[in-house]
């Protein structure tokens, strides 16, 4: 190993050694070691990490053995992912010390999961893409069902288990049926094969099977309908903190290896992944919104929301500059969609991580979840208010937040490409979401509280409200740099 490919992965070695050193500080003190040691170690961990990355944008495309991809895609998505954890990791210390037990597995497991996601998110191989799935997923189960002595918690980990086993069975069987026509596993060498193979008949038949099958593991994972049946009731019964993380994050690995698979190895069938995709990303929108219209539970209404908002982040993806035989230049386009779904990940993953983290604030002190709780919220705390409001228009896409960038470029690429008929559907989800948005704020505003008395902030929460307004607000304000970086990220993925 070369000093050049330990500098590459430097992020993912940080994170191993901060994980050995969670569990080891964990276990040297006897399980007495302070919930603000663990999580301070893997939080300095996970931006050290993040540091790393950072010197890495900019490097030239290049494989890291064979198995991973160092671009600026990999890059952008782990920088978002790595500030991304560390917040949720911020905004968990006051949720685990309630819990009491488990407290160093619980901060290990968080960094364990980081490092899956990374993996995942650079992954050039059909190999590396499974082995990052299930990297991801049986760490993300064993989170999911951490609260050993909650029968919600139970549930909600053995309905994510048992559809993530499916799920990821049917991607390795597409995946196998890939390597079965071309004999390669590497994304690139698998694109040269296709290319020069002139598939007839049944041979590319099977090849359209095959991308069927692998929408259905990447679509699980990012929450795309009809494979989201486990979000709701995972939503519900994990920890808080972990619905934070699953909303955000983990959709995050979804979409990388849904971009850049299709993108990358098969770019000579775009023609049928692409109307497959629409119409998924159609379905998954509406029924995403028009569910979340019906739910009463704030965590259940957040999880058909994240549902929706896949579909959305979804459009980019479908709306590529593309011909008959192949991709055009994304560097032609204004709006080439996948610059679109990054700015819509980077603000989407600071957004609900916001709001999710007013959820657990009042969760914290009143234990309760439903929608009518949040009633006189600006009377009993006028800053939770303000901030729930900034991210629920966020979401909507209401301009001067980060949130309306996504949706503009997402947007953009739908009128670039002439997808008026997708664009049509996202117009109308999009008044539909404003509906439930906007009826947590007549709760909030409007509505008498049953309980008057106030709330109050940990220190802990403090500091992820900090991270998120600036990040929504300040970048929806002013977003040049951000849009500036995504666009050349974007435009990184297909050079090698």
């Amino acid at each position: 190993m070369t000093v050049s490919t330990l500098q590459s992965l430097l992020p993912e070695i940080i994170l191993v050694i901060t994980a050995l050193a969670v569990l080891g500080i964990d276990l040297a003190t006897r399980r007495r070691a302070q919930d603000r040691l663990l999580a301070g170690v893997a939080v300095a961990g996970l931006l050290l990490a993040a540091v790393a990355a950072f010197t890495l944008v900019g490097t030239p495309p290049q494989p890291v053995m064979d198995m991973l991809a160092l671009d600026g895609f990999s890059t952008f998505l782990t920088m978002t992912v790595l500030i991304g954890m560390a917040l949720v990791m911020i905004y968990s210390m006051d949720y685990v010390q309630q819990v009491g037990e488990h407290r160093g597995e619980f901060y290990a497991l968080l960094v364990a999961v980081t490092l899956a996601i990374l993996l995942t998110v650079s992954a050039n191989n059909l190999l590396m893409v499974y082995l990052g799935m299930e990297f991801v997923s049986i760490t993300s189960y064993v989170l999911v069902g951490f609260l050993r002595n909650d029968k919600r918690s139970n549930e909600a980990a053995i309905k994510y288990f048992l559809y993530g086993a499916v799920a990821s069975a049917v991607m390795l069987y597409g995946i196998s049926m890939i390597f079965g026509i071309t004999g390669e596993i590497n994304l690139n060498a698998v694109a040269q094969s296709l290319a020069g193979a002139e598939l007839q008949g049944g041979m590319r038949a099977l090849a359209f099977s095959s991308v069927v099958l692998m929408i259905v593991g990447f679509g699980f994972k990012a929450s795309l309908v009809p494979f989201h049946q486990w979000a709701p009731d995972v939503y519900e019964g994990a920890p808080t903190p972990i619905t934070g993380f699953l909303s955000t994050a983990s959709k995050v690995a979804g979409f990388a290896l849904l971009v850049r698979v299709f993108i990358v190895a098969l770019p000579s069938f775009a023609v049928d992944w692409l109307t497959v995709l629409a119409g998924v990303s159609m379905i998954t929108m509406t029924l995403g919104n028009l569910v979340a219209l019906r739910q009463s539970n704030i965590k259940r209404l957040l999880a058909y929301s994240s549902i929706a908002q896949a579909g959305f982040i979804l459009m980019g993806l479908v709306c590529i500059p593309q011909t008959q035989f192949g991709l055009r230049p994304f560097d032609d386009f204004t709006f080439n969609g996948i610059n679109g779904i990054l700015i819509y990940l980077f603000g989407y993953v600071f957004t609900n991580l916001g709001a999710f983290a007013v959820v657990i604030a009042i969760e914290n002190q009143t234990g309760k979840v439903h929608l009518k709780d949040y009633a006189g919220l600006i009377y009993r705390s006028p800053w939770l208010a303000a901030l729930l409001l900034i991210f629920l228009l966020s979401l909507t896409g209401i301009p001067p937040t980060l949130g309306f960038w996504g949706k503009y470029f997402v947007f953009g690429a739908a009128v670039q490409v002439r997808f008026f008929a997708l664009l049509i559907v996202a117009l109308v989800n999009s008044a539909i979401a404003a509906g439930y948005y906007l009826n947590i704020v007549r709760y909030m505003f409007f509505m008498p509280a049953e309980d008057e008395s106030r709330l109050h902030v940990s220190r802990s929460l403090g500091i992820v409200f900090a991270v998120t307004f600036v990040a929504v607000l300040g970048l929806g304000i002013l977003p040049g740099q951000l849009i500036q970086w995504a666009s050349e990220s974007a435009q990184f993925l297909i050079q090698f």
